[in-house]
């Protein structure tokens, strides 16, 4: 597929994720009323995590305004309840003042499932990064030398490990000699190891779930599901709508939603729309791209208990391009669930907005290539580290859509009109993949920009996030998507 095309809408037969096999009862089909509402103060379209926290947060902030959130497909079936399961911050691959957004990001997730009892399977962990280039690797040691001299605040949180050190002042899992090895870590077979604190694996489609069943519990919010929104109209304000604690730009405008069901128009309109932003704003079919990554759960290989202890990723340069990630499930099934493998597939995915399909070079990948990266054995098995690959048996096999943003970083703010938009249209998406460590906070900017209040100060969220005129003048001239892809920006 083309990567300069606007997406489509989500196809109506999606994969099976794993995240997904167990649907919230009140949330499956569910349409709050029986018929589309003709209006809404605020209409959000998208219900995964940026959607849903950001009703959260207008509902916070502003509770008497009435909230409608239109979903294509069931509520969170899209890339939220298809990624792969684990949040956390990318201290030494991003700017410092980015990584601590991230940081910001990870600490107010964990803090609001901890505060809320949310039962997602939030398990705090640390994060092991495992490099299989050599070159890579001394490049990032010296990336990290410098955070950690320059940015000590970031730093803290990352540990180097080689194959000559097995000594570390970070608390993780050590093997029998007392020190932190390559081989403690289960990576044996990497040039080099990075360990980091603030990792993380959940149950994401669980912790989205919680929040749309609070809101709908609460009242003033509308869920319609298996609504498809087909096209936006700027239009006059419709009448009785509420313009109290929102942003009183262009008082007389507003926005038509067209569905298959019906009409809706809203002063505010949200698109977390991420990878099919472009649907409903063809302007940015080059600036946000539609790309298919593929992810699977596999049964553990070994015989007895194995519990790997950290979150994992597996690095390696264009020669042998990697940019896999794993996390294991709570016992009893304690399946690991393995993504990536992205380069192998055609096209490396690019362009791809149909998440019906998975791509048999990739799945063959995730289920033959894990075992020959890391130590599946148990403890008392020994390490089986270099013995030959075994496949591991996968109990579900799926895709997802990620929006590659062009410049690198998340769109989040008013929409202009040179996009497609004008007052009150508004967009939070292009994540790149990153969409757990950002979408959160994003989501609470763009509320915070939608509804402002002196209350809350100044605005989080990096510059470079920001959606303004210029920015869009420089992101096209940028290099496209395709071309930053071919030489590993999105690794």
């Amino acid at each position: 597929m083309s990567t300069d095309s606007p997406a489509g809408l989500p196809v109506d037969n999606p994969s099976k994720s794993y995240w997904l096999s167990e649907p919230s009862e009140m949330l499956l089909g569910h349409r709050t009323t029986k018929d589309l509402p003709q209006t809404a103060d605020v209409l959000i379209i998208g219900s995964g995590i940026t959607g849903a926290l950001a009703a959260h947060f207008v509902k916070e902030k502003a509770p008497n305004l009435n909230v409608t959130m239109l979903e294509a497909r069931e509520a969170c079936c899209g890339a939220t309840g298809r990624n792969g399961g684990h949040c956390q911050p990318g201290y030494y691959s991003l700017p410092p003042h980015i990584a601590a957004f991230e940081h910001r990001t990870y600490s107010y997730l964990k803090a609001f499932v901890e505060s809320q009892s949310i039962p997602c399977d939030w398990r705090t962990t640390t994060g092991v990064h495992g490099y299989y280039s050599a070159k890579l690797f001394a490049t990032t040691k010296k990336t990290i030398e410098k955070i950690q001299e320059e940015n000590p605040d970031i730093g803290t949180n990352i540990t180097v490990v080689t194959k000559e050190d097995g000594e570390s002042s970070l608390c993780v899992r050590q093997d029998e000699s007392g020190g932190l090895t390559l081989k403690a870590l289960r990576v044996g077979a990497a040039e080099g190891a990075v360990v980091q604190r603030n990792a993380a694996s959940l149950w994401p489609y669980k912790l989205v779930a919680f929040v749309l069943e609070r809101l709908l519990v609460a009242g003033g919010f509308n869920l319609q599901t298996n609504s498809p929104v087909t096209g936006l109209e700027r239009v006059a304000m419709p009448p009785g709508l509420s313009s109290s604690h929102t942003n009183d730009k262009a008082e007389s405008g507003g926005w038509t939603a067209h569905t298959p069901r019906g009409d809706i128009s809203a002063r505010h309109v949200l698109l977390a729309t991420n990878a099919y932003t472009s649907h409903l704003l063809p302007q940015l079919a080059d600036i946000i791209v539609p790309v298919r990554g593929q992810v699977s759960s596999l049964k553990p290989p070994a015989k007895g208990p194995l519990d790997i202890g950290h979150t994992f990723y597996f690095v390696s340069d264009l020669d042998d391009r990697r940019d896999d990630y794993l996390v294991q499930r709570p016992p009893p099934g304690a399946e690991l669930v393995y993504g990536g493998g992205r380069i192998r597939a055609e096209g490396h995915g690019l362009g791809v907005w149909d998440d019906s399909t998975v791509d048999e070079r990739v799945a063959k990948y995730l289920g033959g290539e894990l075992s020959g990266l890391m130590d599946l054995s148990t403890r008392e098995q020994g390490n089986a580290q270099g013995k030959q690959k075994q496949d591991v048996e996968p109990t579900f096999e799926w895709s997802g859509i990620m929006g590659f943003s062009r410049d690198g970083w998340p769109w989040v703010g008013s929409v202009p009109g040179s996009a497609g938009g004008g007052d009150g249209l508004w967009l939070c998406a292009g994540y790149s993949g990153s969409g757990m460590p950002n979408a959160a906070l994003c989501a609470k900017a763009v509320v915070d920009m939608m509804i402002p209040g002196h209350e809350d100060g100044e605005m989080d969220l990096p510059c470079e996030y920001l959606f303004t005129e210029e920015r869009l003048e420089r992101a096209r001239a940028c290099e496209t998507v395709a071309e930053a892809d071919r030489r590993g920006a999105f690794i």
